[in-house]
């Protein structure tokens, strides 16, 4: 079955081969079984469903959260030729009907609908009398109360597959998750004995960068500036903060567009959509925009704001470089973005568990933004990843050239004054002791008769604080859980105050930039993909992908033979989209006859 399903990749999608985690899914799943696969962002999962689904008899419902993700989907594979459709919302009734009706008599291989479809009645009753082999679930993690972005809709996929007349093969897929989520989403979806496929979460293509102490705003104008050409996501914490900045880059003259819950649907809607058309560069929104836009061509994520947990920060950081080409991870830190996490969550209606459950991501992510270890790594040890390399040499503390300095004496400093404070108090009150402040509450506590107060005065007292956090990451402390986290002693602590073991931090030095490369041609292909895009009615990636635009102008083919072997370049697309661009091609090669009618597609 497997070299059917490579003959598909080869004829469908124009790829010779299948990656490792993509083989060992799909000969699972047509060996009958059940799948979880855990997949990174742009790791081709839904190639690990599509393929199967074209060679299993009948239709298969693809269970998906949004739907202009449902709407990318489709239209992507009617670029491919193949037959699908979805059932949403926005369709009137009659439209419903209709599409259901071809359902029924085999018109489409792939139906997408949204887990809300299941809850009503009549539509789990038409779904009865349809062939169903094959169940495909994405965004798996949705099911999960622990998972970072739970839906309660997702509860009702377990008992509608259960009634189901004959139970179909089940996978189900996320990008993001931890053991625990993965065990709670096997349980929940009830995967029958599943295969689970953990594929890595490295995405080696992103360059991960931590920047702390920037001025947010003129860091954003500058970057835009620099890089007007490359579609990129600005993520921020708050409506307030996309309005802001929205403004800023609109007044400035670039084409920026702005998400949030607080506008329209159809508001949403248009700005989605030029942005998918490329016709806004650079999108600024909350965490609202992103699942499911399937846009390959992002060349950069920023976050204005510290996200809330590793998972959100990983997903939405993943919607770069897609197609696997170089993309940058720019996270702008500060402590101010601490408090404004801690807000929301107090703002959510949440069990307790569940609230101290966010207050411990929370910290992890904290963690990570002051961690001087390797970013990736960081990440990967996370999602109990083990298979890694020592370092990535593509983050910000990889490629980070700083001296290495000495701070052993201020952290033991640090350590004794948390000792003598007898470990109840948190970071900034540990910090405005060695600072030697004069607040009311220190002077109640009669914290400036300690002999470690003021030891420390000639530092700014934000400078004291951000030396605990990355004292935190490194291990020395720990933080208690809750909205008002204590700072406490570790080992490795006690070992320094002793003199058995040395701290260490780092100076950053000035970084330079990598010299211009010749993108002439690429900027080329990528025009005429646009003006094609613009005449069919679809996002440009659906044309070709960027990556398939980037191997196209090094490789320069200039016949049709030398075209279907790039990546991304499958027959049904080439004989819709291919001869504009050999013909680009060829005038860039500085040859003249094609000669495509010779070529024998069967």
């Amino acid at each position: 079955m497997l070299s059917e399903a490579r003959k598909v990749l080869q004829q469908v999608y124009g790829y010779p081969e299948f990656r490792e985690g993509q083989k060992n899914i799909i000969t699972n799943l047509l060996d009958g079984r059940d799948t979880l696969g855990i997949m990174p962002t742009g790791g081709g999962k839904s190639i690990c469903y599509q393929v199967p689904a074209l060679l299993m008899e009948g239709v298969t419902l693809v269970i998906s959260p949004l739907i202009s993700l449902m709407k990318d989907q489709v239209d992507a594979l009617a670029s491919l030729g193949v037959p699908a459709t979805f059932i949403n919302s926005t369709l009137e009734a009659r439209e419903v009907e209709q599409r259901l009706q071809g359902a029924m008599q085999g018109k489409y291989k792939l139906l997408y609908i949204a887990p809300e479809r299941l809850e009503s009645e009549r539509f789990r009753a038409r779904m009865h009398a349809l062939n169903l082999p094959f169940v495909a679930i994405d965004e798996a993690h949705c099911v999960s109360q622990w998972g970072h972005d739970f839906r309660p809709s997702y509860v009702s996929i377990a008992p509608f597959i259960r009634e189901l007349p004959n139970r179909p093969i089940v996978a189900a897929f996320t990008a993001t998750a931890t053991a625990e989520v993965t065990a709670d989403i096997a349980r929940l979806l009830e995967l029958d004995g599943a295969g689970i496929f953990v594929n890595g979460f490295s995405r080696d293509n992103l360059e991960l960068t931590i920047l702390r102490g920037e001025n947010k705003r003129d860091y954003i104008q500058n970057y835009v500036k620099e890089h007007t050409h490359q579609p990129g996501i600005i993520y921020a914490a708050t409506r307030k903060d996309v309005e802001e900045l929205y403004e800023l880059l609109r007044k400035k003259g670039y084409a920026a567009g702005k998400y949030h819950a607080g506008l329209s649907d159809e508001e949403r809607s248009y700005m989605q959509e030029a942005f998918l058309y490329d016709d806004i560069r650079v999108m600024i929104a909350t965490n609202a925009f992103g699942m499911g836009i399937d846009k390959s061509n992002v060349r950069y994520v920023i976050h204005y704001n510290m996200p809330k947990n590793m998972e959100a920060y990983y997903q939405e950081a993943g919607r770069a470089g897609r197609d696997g080409e170089p993309s940058e991870c720019i996270l702008l830190f500060s402590a101010q973005d601490i408090m404004t996490q801690k807000f929301l969550i107090e703002q959510n209606q949440l069990s307790p568990e569940r609230k101290a459950n966010e207050y411990k991501k929370l910290q992890t992510m904290i963690d990570y933004c002051y961690s001087p270890r390797c970013l990736r790594n960081v990440i990967l040890h996370y999602f109990d990843e083990t298979n890694m390399k020592d370092t990535c040499g593509n983050c910000s503390s990889c490629k980070d050239d700083r001296d290495t300095v000495d701070i052993t004496v201020e952290a033991q400093k640090i350590f004794s004054c948390i000792r003598r404070m007898q470990e109840r108090f948190g970071i900034s009150m540990v910090a405005s002791v060695l600072k030697g402040s004069k607040a009311k509450k220190i002077l109640d506590y009669r914290f400036d008769r300690l002999p470690t107060y003021g030891i420390m005065r000639d530092l700014p007292e934000k400078e004291i604080s951000d030396l605990i956090n990355v004292l935190i990451s490194e291990g020395y402390l720990a933080l208690s859980d809750g909205q008002y986290p204590v700072v406490k002693l570790m080992q490795p602590a006690a070992d320094v105050l002793q003199g058995k073991l040395q701290v260490f931090q780092k100076v950053r030095k000035q970084q330079v930039k990598a010299a211009a490369i010749d993108n002439t041609l690429f900027e080329q292909l990528r025009l005429l993909r646009r003006e094609i895009a613009q005449r069919e009615k679809v996002p440009p990636y659906i044309i070709f992908s960027d990556s398939t635009l980037r191997e196209m102008s090094e490789i320069c083919p200039t016949t049709a033979a030398g075209m279907l072997k790039i990546k991304g370049v499958g027959e049904v697309k080439f004989r819709n989209y291919g001869l504009p661009f050999l013909e680009l091609l060829r005038t860039y090669a500085g040859e003249s006859e094609i000669g495509v009618a010779a070529y024998d597609f069967d």
